[in-house]
Parts: C-alpha cells; sequence; structure tokens
C-alpha cells in the first residue's frame, strides 16, 4: 500500500513539475521533474519486487525468489542516479551558461507548484514511516528493502523540492540564476548520494549478505549451549530474503555418541534453531562424531524435506 501511495504522489507531481518547469523555463523545477519521473518508474520496479519475491521454491530456484526484492532494489538505485541525478547536473549547467531569465508569472507558477508538491511528498513520506512505526520502527522495520526505498526517496524529495523553492526564491529577489542553478547541481548530489547508498545496500544483499552480527551470535550461543555438541567449529549465516535466512554450521559431537543418536540429536537442534529463529528456514549441519571421525552433513529446508520453518 505504501509504494501505491508514493506510486500515485510521484505520477501526479511529476506532471505538475514538468509543466510548471516548462511555462516557467526553471530549471530547478525540470530537475525536480526528473526526480519525481524517476522515483514513478522506481515505485513501478518496488511494485514489480514485492510480486515476484513471494513465489514460492521450485526447481529452479529451490531457495526461493526472495532476493528479486534486492535487484529490483538496485535497478530503482540506478534509475534515481541516471533519471535524478544525471539530470539534476545537466539543467544546473545549462541554466549556468544560458543565464536564464525568468518572469514575475513564471516564478509565481513554480513556487505554487512546488508548494503543492511539498505538501504531497510530506504526506507520502508520513505515511511510509508510519508504516516503519508500525512494523516496529528502528532498524529492524528498514530491512525490508522497499519500504526502505520508499522513506529514502520520499525523504529526498521532502528536501530536494526545498532546494528548489530556496533556489526559485533566491533567484525571483536577486535576479541571479546562479542560486536556482546551484539548487539544481544540490538536487543532484543529493540524488547521486541516495542512489549510491540504495546501491550499495543492494548490492551487498545480492552478493550474499550474512545475517546480522547479533543474530550470528545468538545462533551460535544456541548451538554451543547444547549438552551433545562440543564445539562450534564454523558458522554461516546468508540473507536469502527479508524473512529467509540461510544456516550452515559445522559442529563437533561429545564422543560416545552412535549413529543412531547423531541423528537424533541434529533434528533436534534444527527444530530448536527453527523455533528460536523462523526466518532460518534453510538450515543445514555438518556433524562430526568424534567417536569416530566421521563427518555426517544433515539439512533442514525446502529443498530436503519440503517444509519451511520448523522441522
Amino acid at each position: 500500500m505504501t509504494v501505491l501511495v508514493a506510486l500515485a504522489a510521484n505520477l501526479v507531481i511529476a506532471v505538475a513539475k514538468a509543466v510548471g518547469g516548462v511555462l516557467a523555463g526553471s530549471p530547478a523545477l525540470l530537475s525536480e521533474a526528473a526526480h519525481s519521473v524517476a522515483d514513478s518508474l522506481n515505485e513501478v520496479f518496488l511494485l514489480a519486487a514485492l510480486r515476484r519475491s513471494r513465489r514460492p521454491a521450485d526447481e529452479r530456484h529451490p531457495f526461493g525468489y526472495g532476493k528479486e526484492r534486492f535487484f529490483w532494489s538496485l535497478l530503482a538505485a540506478v534509475g534515481i542516479f541516471v533519471m535524478g541525478g544525471c539530470f539534476s547536473f545537466f539543467q544546473g549547467f545549462e541554466a549556468l551558461q544560458a543565464n536564464t531569465e525568468e518572469k514575475f508569472s513564471g516564478y509565481v507558477a513554480g513556487l505554487i507548484v512546488l508548494g503543492v508538491a511539498l505538501l504531497a511528498e510530506g504526506v507520502s513520506l508520513l505515511r511510509a514511516l508510519h508504516q516503519v512505526r508500525r512494523q516496529g520502527g528502528g532498524l529492524g522495520a528498514m530491512r525490508d528493502p522497499a519500504l526502505r526505498t520508499v522513506v529514502a526517496e520520499d525523504g529526498t524529495a521532502v528536501l530536494g523540492v526545498t532546494l528548489a523553492i530556496i533556489g526559485m526564491a533566491l533567484h525571483m529577489v536577486t535576479g541571479q540564476v546562479v542560486w536556482e542553478a546551484s539548487a539544481s547541481l544540490a538536487i543532484g548530489v543529493l540524488l547521486v548520494y541516495v542512489a549510491y547508498r540504495l546501491g550499495r545496500d543492494a548490492r551487498d544483499q545480492l552478493i550474499g549478505e550474512a545475517a546480522d552480527p547479533e543474530q550470528s551470535a545468538r545462533i551460535r550461543s544456541l548451538l554451543e549451549a547444547q549438552p551433545e555438541i562440543d564445539s562450534v567449529e564454523a558458522l554461516f549465516t546468508m540473507k536469502m530474503g527479508l524473512d529467509s535466512t540461510l544456516v550452515a554450521a559445522r559442529i563437533d559431537l561429545m564422543p560416545g555418541l552412535d549413529s543412531e543418536r547423531v541423528e537424533e540429536v541434529s533434528v533436534r537442534i534444527k527444530r530448536s534453531l527453527a523455533r528460536t529463529f523462523p526466518e532460518t528456514d534453510q538450515i543445514f549441519l555438518d556433524v562430526t562424531d568424534r567417536t569416530d571421525g566421521d563427518a555426517r552433513e544433515t539439512q533442514k529446508g525446502p529443498a530436503a524435506t519440503g517444509e519451511r520453518g520448523g522441522a
């Protein structure tokens, strides 16, 4: 719902800014129009991410499609950079070279459009922040790349419109286009920075980002607390989606356990992990029984048992 609200707001605002920018000949307003067009395209990307990431696991993708969200978020970041940031730089440099002049009516029309845009962007931002609070607030609620991108876009839009208003107002008062051109360049810098941050986060998740250090430490502590485990030799985690984490551990068991007992212990450990950490729907254990030095690899997940969540 948050993405749909943001998309509707951006489409209306993009049209208003574009018309106002052309009529007024305002570089700052045209920069903001490009910003809104980029945001609108990005909302389409995010809607695709939400839909495609919910598909169930299959033979070609046994770990599911959770990383679709990260891929489409990366495309959204590229869209912000190319369509928003680069066009804003172009408008700013062109205004400086052409020394654009505007009529008083153009200033008034532009400021009215920007005022309405500021109100609409502010409503969209408040809607996104409300959803963050509804999901618990803080970093945990911002794990969703779609919600994180919407919050970043709306926050950037509010700041960008504010810069455009300041630049246009100073241009009107001083008659110096450098103020409005500088606003366009500042908007470009802002968009490039946001695109970089969003793109970096999406890249980290796409190439296999580990679970949060705190969560990894809790998983290790749970394993080490099991009476049958002598030591945890290695622990690997990887985020497979918004609510899906892969856990792979190499553990040494206490000596004296027969093969049947080892299997029972493995099943119990995996069930305990799944209950404590519901998002760990892919669990693999490489078990070593020190009585004979043999390694037994066991796994739990959709590819092995056809289940998700607890075993």
